[in-house]
């Protein structure tokens, strides 16, 4: 990353806690941090601030991550933000309805957040 440059990541769950620990794993001054609680918030964040990056829950309230990714991945002025889903379901049907949706990666609940934090650096460079 280049040095001074801050990137814009959205972080989409509905778990308070979650929120808060990814918070304080990206609470650097290398990011600028937005946070939604379900999907139709993200939609509309990620559609007017164009993150570099979205952490994205599969489950949430009115859309699941799934969708969002879709729309996402769908709409030529978002297309290329980069999109790692985030969930607690593991099964290979699961990651290969993400990879259909267009997600750039895949974390299990629980995952490491420094596995995270170096995923996240990784696909902003």
């Amino acid at each position: 990353m280049t040095v001074g440059a801050r990137h814009r990541v959205l972080l989409a769950d509905d778990d308070p806690a979650l929120r808060r620990l990814i918070g304080a794993t990206l609470g650097s001054e290398d990011f600028e941090l937005l946070q939604a609680i379900d999907g139709d918030e993200a939609l509309r964040i990620a559609q007017t601030k164009h993150p570099a990056l979205v952490l994205l829950d599969v489950n949430m309230p009115r859309l699941d991550g799934f969708e969002v990714c879709r729309q996402l991945k769908a709409d030529p002025s978002t297309a290329a933000i980069k999109v790692v889903m985030l969930t607690a379901r593991g099964a290979d049907i699961d990651r290969h309805h993400a990879r259909e949706a267009g997600a750039d990666d895949y974390f299990v609940k629980p995952f490491s957040p420094i596995q995270l934090l170096n995923k996240v650096y990784s696909l902003l460079a």
